[in-house]
């Protein structure tokens, strides 16, 4: 996946979360439903923004941005702060 691309994808994560909370505030969906949606959102965008850092880093180490790889949920979720 190209940076375009994630990028793409990155704003298509805020627009869902934008619906989400419309559609809460409209009382379409609990609050719980939206916790759990939000959360699957965030993860989704984690992953994103890791393999955009992953991409920028290879490249400065003069290595091929396309070598990065989308990690698992739990390892980037995983990660200590």
């Amino acid at each position: 996946m190209q940076d375009k691309q994630i990028h793409e994808r990155l704003q298509e994560l805020v627009d869902k979360e934008h619906e989400l909370r419309e559609r809460l505030g409209r009382g379409e969906i609990t609050p719980d439903e939206e916790h759990a949606r939000l959360r699957e959102i965030e993860i989704a965008r984690d992953q994103s923004w890791d393999l955009l850092r992953q991409r920028q880093a290879l490249r400065e180490a003069g290595a091929d941005p396309d070598d990065a790889r989308e990690r698992s949920a739990g390892e980037v979720e995983g990660y200590l702060q």
